[in-house]
């Protein structure tokens, strides 16, 4: 009966996909209709915090703000860090999706990582809720994954799916609408990112900024080193940590491979655990149809083969791997009646 009462109302209902490096905003009957960085620009004067920028526009403030600006990321590891810029984060990405300043209280289904504890759940429901949702349900992000990648669900069969995102990687085994397994590590790319400013400054003595160590992980970074030395290169600025003065250097596909991999051997070790703790049956099914692999971590250069070289099971990367939690809560979100359970269990 509650649900017929909305009908009137559904195209202001919306899924969120709230990611530590990037929300996603699903309209019901429009798809995905943005994508953002979950960074937001405050400035502070008298004890007074005013937003400047949210999003794409705050994120180019990131590592170039005066004293009293700051470029905050209110979400860490999946969860709310900061919970009044997180607020005011989600407000503003409401509004902006209903192009106007205020807006019918929507009903909202968000994703929440399946290692969250109770506190933090409660705290992203709390800032939706401020932020003007009507009514808000969680879903478990490997839940919402394997939903976006068009993996059955909802049938007898078991799949495995791993899905990285910025803060969290989810390895997940599920069946018959549920999850079997699953297992939650605080490590994804923005660990990526860590790794490789750690590495540079280590052996290239050059401090660089987390802007940059993106884009060179989008550029040459590799899960394995390339078979023909040192493979491809990218020149890079920082800082010397020597002479304190700007300097550019030249940088490998092997060397990133290298500083990446002590965070990506958290990830193997989180899949070997998954295999171990699954059901005969199920592990059976998994040797059919393989390993999903989904989120941004995804596509990292040559992740798939690793994981092929670890587990032996065939490993394939999602359609859009990107598009895959924000598809799947927007798909939850479009048959709440029938994937009630799945959310009330995660509310």
């Amino acid at each position: 009966m509650f649900f017929s009462k909305l009908r009137g109302i559904l195209s202001s209902d919306m899924a969120i996909d709230l990611g530590t490096a990037n929300t996603l905003v699903y309209i019901r009957n429009k798809g995905v209709v943005l994508n953002e960085p979950s960074v937001v620009a405050i400035s502070e004067e008298k004890g007074r915090r005013q937003v400047l920028a949210v999003g794409e526009e705050a994120k180019q403030m990131v590592g170039r703000t005066p004293g009293n600006i700051q470029a905050i990321r209110p979400l860490r590891d999946g969860v709310i860090a900061d919970f009044d810029v997180a607020e005011e984060m989600i407000k503003y990405f409401i509004r902006k999706v209903h192009n106007r300043r205020t807006f019918a209280n929507p009903q909202i289904v968000i994703c929440v990582p399946y290692g969250s504890t109770a506190v933090e759940r409660r705290a992203i429901q709390e800032a939706a809720e401020s932020a003007g949702a009507r009514r808000v349900f969680l879903i478990e992000e490997p839940m919402a994954a394997a939903i976006g990648a068009g993996l059955p669900v909802t049938s007898p069969m078991g799949s495995m799916i791993i899905d990285i995102g910025g803060g969290t990687t989810e390895v997940a085994v599920l069946s018959l609408g549920g999850i079997v397994f699953a297992r939650s590590v605080r490590v994804g790319g923005d660990k990526l990112d860590d790794a490789i400013v750690n590495y540079i400054r280590r052996q290239e003595n050059l401090l660089i900024g987390e802007t940059t160590a993106e884009r060179i992980k989008k550029e040459i970074g590799a899960a394995l080193p390339p078979e023909d030395g040192e493979g491809q290169k990218l020149r890079i600025k920082g800082r010397d940590l020597g002479a304190g003065v700007p300097k550019e250097i030249e940088i490998s596909e092997k060397k990133i491979a290298d500083s990446l991999a002590e965070p990506l051997a958290s990830i193997v070790e989180s899949v070997k655990i998954a295999l171990e703790s699954t059901a005969p049956e199920l592990a059976a099914d998994i040797v059919d149809n393989g390993i999903v692999l989904t989120g941004g971590g995804a596509l990292l250069k040559r992740l798939d083969v690793l994981l092929k070289n670890v587990t032996g099971l065939p490993i394939s990367v999602a359609e859009d791997p990107l598009l895959c939690v924000a598809l799947g809560t927007g798909r939850a979100l479009d048959s709440i009646d029938i994937m009630k359970e799945a959310l009330l269990k995660a509310y």
